[in-house]
């Protein structure tokens, strides 16, 4: 299929009066097919107004207390955990226009409404600068048709993967619309000084947003530093325009968010002192080398990188070396046993495939093949800067990926540039050639291979073909569907408030529906949470007593059919929750009518009374 491209086509590289003419009509045309197709497939399925995934949910949480007056700086989330609640490792600036939206809807609508409107229109709200940094990805690599090949890609995979569907406000979607920009930015064909400052301020705002992106920023930041190394004073101004945009957005963003008190702390999976004073420290490194040794000899140029890079290295060491591993390496191995090993996004290649093999075409075929199409690009020396550069982002995001799958959404997005221009090419050849049918289907082919929802269905109908069924298609029903909707929670909302033991699944549910403070919910911080939770599930009756009123737990509400619990009754056949499964339930638990819900609920007596019966 890549046959098709043998020789470096002629194509005219946009002017400046065409760079500075971006067709921002095409891009408004794409988000409006795209906003309307993603309302057509979400919303007749919609049971909630808020997204499927826990991240969503306890955002919308996190913004509910952030209307209600909690602190700007003050990021603990108090009904979350142990008693004095949960630091949490988000970023207001997440946060912040999702409240301000509510607010506005507020004026006009009733609460939930507001929340409702505001949810939906959040990430419709993204899809438009999302199509924009792939559009214009698309547009520096080989002009309007790969532009348009780059839109119609992306315009699928907005539609297919959720993530700008109504109700998903987790901070993933943003990540996605920043790491798009950037990667247009960087294959700005001009090297404008003006794209390397926006791709500087997006790399800062992706650290201080989520942590899950420093390794590709750290990669776009070797990226800079190479290609000034390499060409010297025709770069100075882009690199050192990068540089300090780099180093002053970051600034902004650690005094505008970190409260004083926390200044000197060092934490890996948050903008913290640790990525605030390497961020600025290499920035500003980057402008100083840029602004000074521009004129020098390459060789020159490239000791003082490696000197800047040398120093760098050691700020590393000395400042936060904790974070060159990974945030969940200090994760206790009953976490990982009984949640994180069984968490869909954190699998590696080889958990997916034994767990479900179904999309592994869509996470990673698209991004081989992008790959592949580069080091073909970079050998003909057809546009090599700028492949190189689609080559180390895709590297990097396809290591990130093998490791764990969620990082596939990062690989789909890298791959979509670099395989429109491919597409375009192998169009231009087969109209130029239109009895040639080799060519057509090559082409036909080649462009259903870009698209990752196409490997999926390819992978959904082998299996079907083979009559393959993968563990996951037997599974119970999840927890959200059959234990945390609103109907589930109405009889736990109605006990006074209290501290709620449930699977950590149903904690940010509790947290949205209820006033209690959930024990457990699905994230590293919260640990000690979690562990008191697993031991009250897997310890016999009496001790799991014992750890409920150690941990001043007022309620339990237990989920028979969510696979955390089945697994922990699995492992302790003598445990609270294999007890509870068989309706043996203590004399310490009172069961309190829920109508026909799965949802199990039950007050912690007294230990007087518990005596006494």
């Amino acid at each position: 299929m890549a046959s098709g491209l043998h020789a470096a086509p002629v194509r005219r590289v946009p002017s400046v009066q065409e760079t500075a003419r971006f067709p921002l009509r095409v891009i408004a045309f794409y988000t409006l097919l795209a906003i309307v197709c993603v309302l057509v497939s979400a919303l007749p399925f919609a049971t909630d107004y808020v997204g499927p995934d826990n991240d969503d949910a306890m955002r919308l949480v996190e913004v509910r207390d952030l209307l209600a007056g909690q602190g700007w700086f003050d990021m603990t989330q108090y009904r979350l955990g142990l008693a004095g609640g949960t630091p949490m490792h988000w970023s207001r600036f997440i946060d912040l226009p999702i409240a301000n939206l509510i607010e506005v809807y507020g004026l006009v609508l009733a609460p939930e409404q507001a929340e409702a409107v505001a949810l939906a229109v959040w990430p419709l709200l993204l899809i438009g600068p999302l199509l924009f940094g792939i559009g214009l990805a698309g547009f520096h690599l080989g002009g309007r048709v790969a532009m348009h090949a780059s839109l119609v890609l992306a315009t699928i995979q907005v539609i297919s993967i959720g993530r700008f569907h109504p109700g998903a406000i987790d901070h993933h979607n943003v990540q996605l619309v920043l790491l798009a920009i950037i990667a247009a930015m960087l294959v700005d064909p001009l090297h404008r000084a003006r794209s390397y400052a926006t791709a500087g301020i997006l790399c800062a705002l992706a650290i201080a947003i989520g942590a899950e992106t420093t390794p590709l920023i750290a990669v776009v930041c070797i990226v800079v530093a190479f290609r000034w190394a390499w060409h010297g004073e025709a770069y100075r101004r882009a690199a050192a325009a990068f540089g300090l945009a780099l180093a002053s957005m970051t600034t902004f963003a650690f005094f505008a968010t970190i409260a004083p008190a926390h200044y000197r702390e060092v934490t890996c999976d948050a903008l913290s002192y640790g990525f605030y004073a390497l961020a600025t420290f290499g920035g500003s490194a980057l402008f100083l080398v840029a602004s000074l040794a521009s004129r020098w000899s390459g060789g020159m140029r490239l000791l003082a990188l490696v000197g800047a890079g040398a120093v760098l290295s050691i700020a590393v060491l000395a400042i936060a070396p904790n974070c060159l591993r990974s945030p969940l390496a200090d994760l206790d191995p009953m976490l990982h046993t009984f949640w994180l090993s069984n968490v869909t996004e954190a699998q590696s290649v080889f958990g997916q495939w034994q767990y479900n093999p179904v999309p592994i075409g869509a996470f990673y075929l698209p991004g081989l093949l992008a790959m592949a199409v580069c080091l073909f690009r970079i050998q003909r020396r057809d546009k090599s800067e700028a492949h190189l550069t689609f080559l180390a982002l895709l590297a990097m995001s396809m290591i990130i990926s093998l490791v764990q799958v969620r990082g596939n959404v990062f690989t789909n997005l890298f791959a979509m540039p670099p395989l429109a221009l491919a597409i375009s090419d192998l169009r231009r050849r087969a109209n130029a050639d239109t009895r040639n049918l080799k060519r057509g289907l090559g082409f036909a082919a080649f462009t259903l291979a870009c698209v990752p929802s196409a490997w999926a269905v390819s992978g959904f109908a082998m299996t079907k073909l083979v009559g393959y069924s993968s563990p996951s298609a037997s599974a119970p029903e999840t927890t959200a569907t059959s234990c945390g909707s609103r109907e589930s929670m109405v009889a736990l909302a109605a006990e006074p408030v209290g501290v709620v033991a449930a699977a950590s699944d149903l904690g940010a549910e509790i947290l949205r529906f209820t006033g209690h403070r959930a024990l457990s919910a699905p994230y590293h911080r919260n640990q000690g949470g979690m562990l008191t939770e697993l031991h009250i599930g897997l310890s016999e009756p009496r001790q799991a007593e014992a750890f409920l009123r150690g941990a001043g737990v007022t309620l339990l509400a237990f989920c028979p059919t969510d696979s955390q619990v089945q697994m922990i009754a699995k492992a302790e056949p003598q445990g609270l929750y294999a007890r509870l499964i068989a309706g043996d339930a203590p004399a310490y638990l009172q069961r309190v009518e829920n109508g026909d819900s799965q949802l199990q609920v039950y007050r912690v007596r007294p230990e007087a009374q518990a005596d006494a019966n």
